[in-house]
């Protein structure tokens, strides 16, 4: 019988460790983190005239080698046409390359630690031109760049199979072991694997070699550079449990009982015909505790024959009794619960594989929107980019559970990835905290964004890159809907895009029937044979309507419609409907320009909203890109039509890249949290909005107006109420209702006096909730404060340290623009500041900030197996000095 286990975290990923006396360790499936020892060189040169095909920036490279051959074997796993699938070359690569040899000194090369992001560290490239602009972030992620280190295989490991598995490499990975091209991935998203074992030795010399090659002008937004995920080593019998081999759905799911339907991939790697047994076992899973729970069902065991070298599926269903439903709080709950497959030969368990997953159902109504378990759940969503702000895109679990709870905070259930596949520790994330998830694969098709993304590699790695992203991905029980596109070209180019739209979404539909496809359409109109082949409509920006409000009336390029809700709803009467992409609202951080537009919605410019100079733009929030629209007005359009399922709002926290709309900055204006984790005002909006029962009331803009003194200066509150009265010194400013479609409160008639700015709100006529502002002294102290107070002491755990300048009131001054300075004692390190500053192009990895509205960051990580008290501190010309402890363990 199983027993309980316990989970546990190592390089950011949950394994499993099972209590089963009867299984030997040596003979079952073993995972090993490969994250240290590696050496590491990047260049802008071309070191050994390689290439995995050409593209445009290879082209004055001179006479190069192309790999291409040995690579696109790589992808048959999932090329389900065995007629389509690639042939090795039969005769080996002659060319020289040193960089994979076993005698070559990298002695020189860089000591690194992955995940690795060999651009984030700047630095940024100022002015134009330059090799990579404002679009891409400003940071060197261009070039060439070996990855090195040493692999053992022990002597009880002959005549096991052994993966490389690699979670992401950004980008044209290949991969060479002793010598050897093993194979690769072009894709930078893709998580893939490589079969080392040919290539392997005994003993402890065997080299493995990474080449990775970024090229310029390769995508719209910080692609970052790197073995930027996790990578493993996994040993397993030559039968074995398949990549991604498990795949569980459920169906006929009540509080009652829920039928489940398992089907298992069998891989046989062995040279003769295999006799093998198969047996899964459901568990509970308390995601709180990391602890395996009671056992749920058996499915019935199989004695399975598999040929040599050949794979096979097992199908199998059972009915569990009054199943723990996973859905998205706070009405339900993210319930869980874990697979355990075996499979056993002559009585000994050689393999054991694990797969979390939830029981839940999922309706996609035309007229109702979502419903989870049978209750509807209105799409508070978000779009995310895959960089972590000051960390680039090394990913790093901490920092991405940061992000979550922020945006869960705000009352934001639902995260599209925009626009590739996430890291998969990302994904057991929003299992875990209840979130609803959009899983995208692609920002373009065969029709370029720019010369040298995607496009280029379209025709060849569209099936294995969409196959291989649906199989890792679809045991989630967060993942609710696949994406494969994201204002594609091809939405308006007639049959010929329907067709690849067509292709794509079949290919959905075989790997994974249970969930909806779409494909987020920015042109596309009602009319067209795009939208036609996709199972929901998802509008960016079309849906409230582009540039059709009167301040965008004197735009005459792009497009102008009305709001297309109405029209895509009647001619895809049994579709749900939704946003992918709303608002494109921009702001700066506690910055605020006069005068305010008195309209709902306004794009932004020198004259209205933004200081190209300072390269600003005003957080009254009611402030776009040219293509967008505000808050209160995409909250209109959609409370004018009931049927739309919500939305997903661009962006909910600020990314590297597409600095819209100004670009000589390093990263974007559009979130409603900035890019060091600060709230802006427009964070407290969507609060209002998405938590109608949590008590909060949110006044802008701070009260510091030395030359306002006598001159109007509109006030706006954020709030969850229905009704509130402003008082400017105590003395009353008006008293509000809230009409229909209206979203927020607004004095735009209050002259300005220093003092105490206070709000008082009701709502059904009882007071709900309350805030003051007030006028500041003269900044006179540094305050820091860890979101975390204790750090385990494993290279990984962060710890997000907020600096503020206060008064000498304790008040904060949200005017100090402060260079402050951080250092730290104790077994830890600085990682990276930051101030949320789209325009401060100081590398990440300064010790000195500027402050932006009053607010700095200093990221913490505990040096591995440090222990003890870690000292943080923050010094700046002219003001009080700060300190915060935390302990390491």
């Amino acid at each position: 019988m199983l027993a309980k286990g316990l989970f546990y975290k190592t390089y950011g990923l949950v394994f499993l460790t099972l209590l089963l006396p009867f299984v030997n360790s040596t003979t079952t499936r073993v995972r090993t983190s490969l994250n240290n020892g590696w050496t590491f060189m990047r260049t802008t040169k071309d070191p050994d005239k390689l290439a995995y095909d050409q593209r445009p920036d290879t082209l004055g490279r001179g006479n190069i080698t192309v790999l291409k051959s040995w690579v696109l074997p790589s992808a048959n796993d999932f090329i389900e046409d065995p007629t389509k699938r690639y042939k090795r070359p039969e005769s080996n690569l002659t060319v020289d390359i040193p960089f994979v040899q076993n005698g070559f000194d990298d002695s020189t090369w860089e000591f690194v630690n992955l995940p690795h992001d060999w651009a984030i560290k700047g630095p940024f490239y100022a002015g134009d031109p330059v090799v990579v602009g404002g679009g891409m972030g400003r940071l060197p992620s261009q070039g060439i760049a070996w990855y090195r280190r040493k692999l053992s295989m022990a002597t009880a490991d002959e005549g096991k199979t052994v993966y490389l598995d690699i979670d992401g490499a950004m980008s044209y990975a290949m991969v060479w072991l002793n010598g050897n091209l093993v194979g690769g991935w072009p894709y930078g998203y893709n998580s893939f694997r490589l079969d080392l074992t040919p290539y392997l030795v005994p003993g402890d010399n065997n080299q493995l070699a990474i080449r990775l090659d970024n090229p310029t002008d390769s995508s719209r937004w910080y692609p970052g550079g790197g073995l930027y995920r996790n990578v493993w080593l996994t040993k397993v019998s030559p039968v074995h449990i398949a990549q991604w081999g498990t795949y569980i759905t459920t169906r006929v799911v009540s509080t009652d009982s829920a039928t489940l339907d398992l089907v298992v991939q069998v891989d046989n790697k062995a040279s003769n015909t295999q006799l093998v047994e198969l047996a899964t076992t459901i568990y509970t899973f308390d995601a709180a505790t990391e602890r395996v729970g009671e056992k749920a069902g058996d499915f019935p065991t199989r004695d399975v024959t598999i040929l040599p070298d050949q794979k096979q599926s097992i199908n199998s269903s059972i009915k569990i009794r009054n199943p723990r439903l996973w859905g998205p709080p706070p009405s339900q709950a993210p319930n869980l619960y874990i697979a355990i497959t075996q499979l056993s030969a002559d009585g000994k368990v050689i393999d054991t594989y694990k797969t979390v997953f939830g029981v839940r159902a999922i309706t996609y109504d035309a007229n109702q929107g979502l419903l989870v378990n049978g209750k509807h759940v209105p799409i508070q969503g978000v779009n995310q980019h895959h960089d972590l702000g000051a960390l680039g895109s090394a990913f790093n679990i901490r920092a991405a559970e940061r992000q979550l709870e922020v945006l869960q905070d705000m009352g934001c259930n639902a995260i599209r990835m925009a626009h590739n596949p996430p890291a998969p520790e990302l994904l057991e994330l929003t299992d875990k905290m209840g979130f609803l998830v959009v899983d995208e694969i692609f920002d373009c098709w065969e029709r370029a964004k720019t010369s040298s993304d995607f496009h280029l590699i379209f025709p060849d790695w569209q099936e294995p890159d969409l196959r291989s992203m649906l199989r890792r991905d679809r045991n989630h029980p967060s993942v609710i809907i696949w994406s494969i596109g994201n204002e594609v070209g091809e939405q308006t180019t007639g049959v010929s895009g329907a067709a690849i739209a067509e292709r794509l979404h079949n290919i959905v539909r075989e790997e994974d029937p249970t969930r909806q496809v779409m494909a987020s359409m920015n042109a596309a109109q009602p009319n067209m044979s795009f939208p036609a082949k996709l199972d929901l409509i998802s509008l960016n920006y079309q849906g409230e309507g582009i540039r059709d409000a009167p301040a965008y009336s004197h735009l005459t390029t792009g497009i102008h419609t009305p709001p297309m809700y109405p029209a895509f709803h009647a001619k895809f009467p049994q579709a749900m409907i939704f946003s992918s992409e709303t608002a494109a609202a921009l702001s700066t951080r506690g910055t605020y320009f006069f005068p305010v537009t008195d309209g709902i919605s306004a794009p932004v410019n020198d004259s209205s909203g933004g200081n190209s100079a300072l390269q600003q733009v005003s957080a009254y929030e009611l402030y776009t890109a040219d293509f967008g629209s505000s808050p209160d007005k995409v909250f209109s359009s959609q409370d004018h039509a009931s049927y739309v399922a919500g939305e997903f709002v661009w962006s909910g926290w600020d990314y590297l890249g597409e600095p819209t709309p100004y670009y000589s900055s390093r990263s974007s204006y559009f979130g409603m949290i900035d890019l060091a984790g600060f709230k802006k005002d427009r964070f407290f909006l969507y609060q209002s909005r998405w938590r109608p029962d949590h008590p909060m009331a949110h006044i802008l803009p701070h009260w510091n107006w030395p030359d306002r003194i006598g001159q109007v200066t509109p006030v706006h509150v954020f709030s969850s109420a229905d009704e509130a009265e402003l008082f400017v010194n105590g003395i009353s400013q008006g008293r509000q209702n809230k009409t229909a479609y209206e979203y927020r409160f607004r004095w735009d008639h209050v002259v300005y006096q220093p003092g105490d700015l206070q709000v008082l709100t009701y709502k059904q006529g009882k007071a709900w909730a309350n805030e003051t502002v007030r006028t500041t002294y003269p900044a006179s102290q540094l305050q820091l404060t860890a979101e975390r107070s204790v750090l385990i002491a494993d290279g990984l755990d962060l710890s997000f340290v907020k600096l503020e300048i206060l008064d000498s009131r304790g008040d904060l001054v949200q005017f100090a623009d402060t260079a402050v300075t951080f250092s730290v004692s104790g077994g830890a390190e600085i990682v990276a500041t930051d101030n949320g500053n789209p325009a401060d192009l100081t590398a990440f990895s300064s010790k000195t900030r500027k402050t932006l509205s009053g607010f700095a960051l200093v990221i913490i990580r505990a040096k591995p197996k440090s222990g003890g008290s870690i000292i943080v501190s923050a010094t700046s010309d002219g003001l009080s000095a700060a300190q915060v402890t935390i302990q390491a363990v």
